[in-house]
C-alpha cells in the first residue's frame, strides 16, 4: 500500500450515520477533521466527493476504504464502493478494541476515535481484503444463513415445547421419544395433559392412537400414558393458557420446518448451477445441505490456492500457547474464523466417522493410536479438516471421490499397524 501514494480511509459503521478519518498512506498521517454521512445514497455520494477532493489535495494515486464488518450494516457502504471501483478492506473488531485500549487505556466507545483507529490499522498492514460474493455464490450464501437462522427459530421452538411438557406433564418424553412424531403430535394436539388423558379408558386410547399412528402404536403406549397421566407431578393448574401456548408452540414448528424445506430445496437448486455438486456429492455421507451450506460459506473457490487458506477461514488453524520454561505449549485451533464453516464442517465430521468407511476408519485409529491418542472432540477436529482438504481437491481438480486415494499410503500404513 505504502508502494503508491494511497489515501486511506477509516470508516466506523453505524445503523444511520457513520463517521470517517482519512489517512495519508505515505506518512500515517492524519489528513483534514472526522466527518459523518447518512446511511443512504446522499451520504454515501457525499462520502465519495469528499475522498476525492481529499485524494487530489495530497496528490494519492489510490483510494483504500476499510471498516469493520458489523453485523449487516457494513454491507451496503461496502457493495456501493466497491461497484464505484473504490477498493475496500476489514479490519478485525478484535484489533480495534484493543488498539482503542492501548491508545488510551480505555474500553470507552467513540465513534470518531474507532473511524481513526481502523484507519491507522490499515496503514500498519493489518487488514483483510473484503469479499462480496457474487451471482450464484452471493445466492448460496444468502441460503446459508437464510437456513441457519431457521434452524436457530425451529430449535428455540421445539425448547419451548419441552419447556412446556416438562412443566405440565413432564413424564410424557419418557413414553414418547420422539415428540414430532404422529401418535406423540395426535396426543399434543387433542389431549396433551394429564386431566385430558384421564377422562379415556385404555381401549379408546389405544383405538386413537392405532388410527393416528397407522397401526404402529397401540395398546403398550396407550397403558403406560394413562399410568403416567395418573401419576403425574405435572402442574395441573391455568390448563386453559397452557393449552393455548403449547398450540401456538405446535404452529411455529410447523411454520420454521416448512421454511427450512423451502430454503434446503432452493440450495439445492443453486447447488447444481455451480457445476461442483456431483463431486462433492460423490463423497458418501455428504448430503446436499452440507455441500451447499459449505460453498456458501466459502464462495467462489477460484480465489483459493491452498486448502489451508479456508482452514484459516474457519478458525481450524493451530495455535500453540507456550511460555516460560514450558517446554510443550498447549495446541489448540485457533477458533478465529466463520463459526459457520467451523460447526458445518464439525456436523459433517460426526456423519461420516459413521457412515463413511475410510473417515471412519481414521477416526478409530486416531483415538486409539498407542502413541498421543486423540480424545473424541479433538480427532472429529482432525475429520472435519480432513474433510475440508478432500472436498477442497475435489472442486479444484473436478475429480469424483476416490476411496484408495482418501487415506495415502501413508495413512493406509498407519491403518494396517
Amino acid at each position: 500500500m505504502r508502494s503508491v501514494h494511497t489515501l486511506i480511509v477509516g470508516i466506523d459503521i453505524a445503523k444511520r450515520t457513520h463517521w470517517a478519518r482519512t489517512l495519508d498512506g505515505s506518512t500515517g498521517i492524519e489528513v483534514g477533521s472526522a466527518f459523518s454521512f447518512q446511511n443512504s445514497i446522499n451520504g454515501f455520494s457525499r462520502l465519495l466527493g469528499r475522498m476525492h477532493r481529499v485524494k487530489e489535495q495530497i496528490g494519492a494515486q489510490n483510494i483504500v476504504v476499510a471498516m469493520e464488518p458489523s453485523g449487516h450494516y457494513w454491507k451496503p457502504l461496502a457493495s456501493y464502493l466497491v461497484n464505484a471501483g473504490i477498493p475496500v478492506v476489514i479490519v478485525n473488531p478484535y484489533h480495534v478494541k484493543k488498539q482503542k485500549e492501548l491508545d488510551d487505556n480505555s474500553p470507552t466507545k467513540n465513534d470518531r476515535k474507532d473511524a481513526l483507529i481502523i484507519a491507522t490499522l490499515t496503514w500498519e498492514g493489518r487488514f483483510f481484503h473484503c469479499y462480496l460474493p457474487k451471482g450464484i455464490w452471493a445466492e448460496l450464501r444468502g441460503y446459508t444463513q437464510n437456513r441457519h437462522q431457521q434452524k436457530a427459530k425451529l430449535n428455540s421452538a421445539q425448547n419451548n415445547l419441552v419447556a412446556i411438557l416438562d412443566e405440565r406433564f413432564p413424564e410424557y418424553r419418557r413414553i414418547f421419544k420422539n415428540l414430532l412424531g404422529k401418535a406423540s403430535l395426535y396426543i399434543l394436539t387433542h389431549r396433551p395433559f394429564p386431566a385430558d388423558l384421564k377422562q379415556l379408558t385404555t381401549e379408546e386410547l389405544t383405538a386413537e392412537l392405532k388410527a393416528a399412528s397407522g397401526g404402529k402404536v397401540g395398546q403398550k403406549r396407550a397403558v403406560l400414558l394413562l399410568a403416567a397421566a395418573n401419576e403425574s407431578i405435572g402442574v395441573p393448574e391455568g390448563l386453559d393458557a397452557a393449552r393455548l401456548r403449547l398450540t401456538q408452540c405446535l404452529e411455529e414448528i410447523f411454520f420454521w420446518q416448512k421454511q427450512l424445506l423451502q430454503t434446503e430445496a432452493a440450495m439445492e437448486k443453486a447447488l447444481a448451477k455451480t457445476g461442483l455438486a456431483e463431486y462433492l456429492l460423490s463423497i458418501p455421507g455428504i448430503g446436499v445441505v452440507t455441500a451447499a451450506s459449505f460453498l456458501g460459506e466459502v464462495g467462489d473457490f477460484t480465489r483459493y490456492e491452498d486448502w489451508r487458506q479456508i482452514r484459516k477461514l474457519a478458525g481450524y488453524n493451530l495455535t500453540i500457547n507456550q511460555s516460560g520454561d514450558s517446554k510443550k505449549g498447549v495446541t489448540k485451533i485457533s477458533k478465529r474464523g466463520r463459526a459457520g464453516l467451523r460447526s458445518i464442517l464439525y456436523q459433517a465430521a460426526l456423519v461420516l466417522v459413521a457412515k463413511n468407511p475410510q473417515f471412519k476408519a481414521l477416526y478409530r485409529y486416531l483415538v486409539t493410536r498407542p502413541q498421543n491418542p486423540l480424545k473424541s472432540k479433538q480427532a472429529l477436529v482432525v475429520i472435519a479438516c480432513k474433510l475440508l482438504r478432500v472436498m477442497f481437491t475435489l472442486a479444484k481438480e473436478k475429480r469424483l471421490y476416490d476411496p484408495e486415494k482418501v487415506l495415502g499410503s501413508y495413512r493406509r500404513q498407519q491403518l494396517a499397524t
